[in-house]
């Protein structure tokens, strides 16, 4: 019998990876802006002669523009497509970073941070949008997990290599460079990204409306087991985001090393990272084949690592810090398992929503606390000063952290709620209707 003849060619495999590749580099940039005022903030501070709560609202206006506008970015990448909004969103990212480095105050320089995080709502969604249309089916759990890696290889860029480049510029000069960097991302995009691969007739089913879109947000939050895993990441995540934003800033005040050494050794956390989310994912879905046992050992030992890393603060060798980072890294590999946790408790028709839902949790997280924990430091700040920049005693961290810390305890205790999955949907079950888990 002759082969059935197919209608779509498989696209060349260079040209696939090329057109996933450039929103792939823009969201490893937006990463990059996401971590990038942990390495600045001491230059922020003295630029504008701002306190620790400053430079949390700061970094946390990121956040809010990100967590605000993810359902507008999700709707206007499906009504028309990734080249375009890819490259709009890139362009608003770019003129961001411009717009703080040429700041002459804090309202501009608010002004930028904003632009840049709602530009970078796009980034993460749109370069998934493109494994999807451009590489088999097969391809994009694959694929998924090495976006999110981008975006891991994008918080280590903001860390040594961010620092070495405000030691050649200054923090201006490298939001400069970032910023023409950016729009040349942009332009990469509008040039060579396809929404769809050659002789593609393009998806068929029809956009949903928003309407639709904001129904299918209330039926996820009306779930009341969407909840443990959205308060799972927001709590772990104000974690991890505040340790991103001061971590830095600590290993300066207390060791008085560079900054470029501080950047360095906080680096191990993002390598870690690095091996940590996708061997997590991997022993979730292969080995273990379970969701709840290894969010709640992994956000556990986590704890453990931040009670260790307050109660040792400015007493621990140098070398052993970076050893702790390292630790820290490959713990917080839990938070990968929110998405499938968030997906799994909710009707199959509503994955993507259940997803950008829990999703939602860790950057609200982030944008509700990193203001107050900058002023726990404030609080308690002797005085002193070096270089125009406040200079906090180890106890002052310790408070800061310490509140961390409670953020993580408050994760652990909320992953005791979450139902075991499986690795399945698991959302009829719950509702106590009669039939197998679905596969998610």
């Amino acid at each position: 019998m002759a082969a059935p003849v197919t209608t779509h060619r498989a696209p060349l495999p260079r040209l696939a990876w090329i057109v996933w590749g450039i929103p792939a580099f823009l969201f490893l940039l937006a990463f990059l802006h996401r971590v990038a005022p942990g390495v600045m903030a001491k230059d922020l501070m003295q630029a504008f002669n701002a306190s620790g709560a400053i430079v949390g609202l700061l970094s946390a206006t990121y956040f809010y523009a990100y967590a605000g506008f993810m359902v507008p970015a999700g709707l206007l990448l499906d009504a028309y497509g990734v080249r375009l909004v890819m490259t709009a969103g890139s362009a608003v990212m770019g003129l961001g970073a411009m717009a703080m480095a040429a700041a002459p105050g804090t309202g501009a320089l608010f002004t930028g941070r904003f632009l840049v995080g709602l530009g970078a709502t796009v980034t993460f969604i749109g370069a998934l949008k493109i494994a999807a249309t451009w590489f088999p089916p097969s391809y994009f759990g694959t694929l998924s997990a090495v976006t999110a890696t981008v975006g891991v290889l994008g918080a280590l860029a903001g860390t040594l290599p961010l620092a070495a480049l405000i030691g050649l510029a200054g923090w201006r000069g490298s939001f400069w460079i970032i910023g023409v960097l950016t729009m040349a991302g942009a332009a990469c995009c509008l040039l060579i990204v396809r929404d769809h691969p050659p002789g593609h007739a393009g998806a068929d089913a029809p956009v949903p409306g928003l309407r639709a879109v904001m129904g299918g947000m209330a039926q996820v939050l009306g779930n009341p087991h969407t909840w443990p895993p959205f308060l799972a990441f927001f709590f772990l995540y104000s974690a991890t985001g505040n340790l991103m934003l001061w971590a830095v800033p600590y290993l300066k005040d207390v060791y008085g090393i560079s900054t470029t050494q501080a950047a360095l050794y906080f680096s191990a956390t993002s390598v870690a990272l690095l091996v940590s989310g996708p061997l997590t994912g991997y022993l979730s879905d292969q080995v273990l084949k379970r969701r709840k046992l290894p969010y709640t050992v992994l956000t556990a030992s986590y704890l453990t690592l931040w009670l260790v890393m307050v109660m040792t603060l400015g007493a621990l060798p140098l070398w052993a810090v970076p050893v702790l980072f390292f630790a820290l890294g490959m713990t917080n590999g839990a938070f990968v398992l929110t998405w499938p946790l968030g997906r799994e408790v909710n009707p199959p028709a509503l994955a993507g929503i259940a997803v950008a839902v829990t999703n939602l949790g860790g950057f609200l997280g982030a944008a509700l606390t990193q203001g107050p924990v900058g002023a726990v430091l404030d609080a308690g700040w002797a005085g002193a000063m070096a270089g125009g920049a406040r200079v906090y005693p180890v106890s002052a961290y310790r408070g800061a952290l310490g509140v961390c810390a409670g953020f993580v305890l408050l994760s652990m205790l909320m992953t005791l709620l979450l139902k075991e999955t499986r690795g399945l949907n698991i959302y009829h079950q719950l509702r106590g209707q009669a039939g197998p888990a679905a596969r998610p």
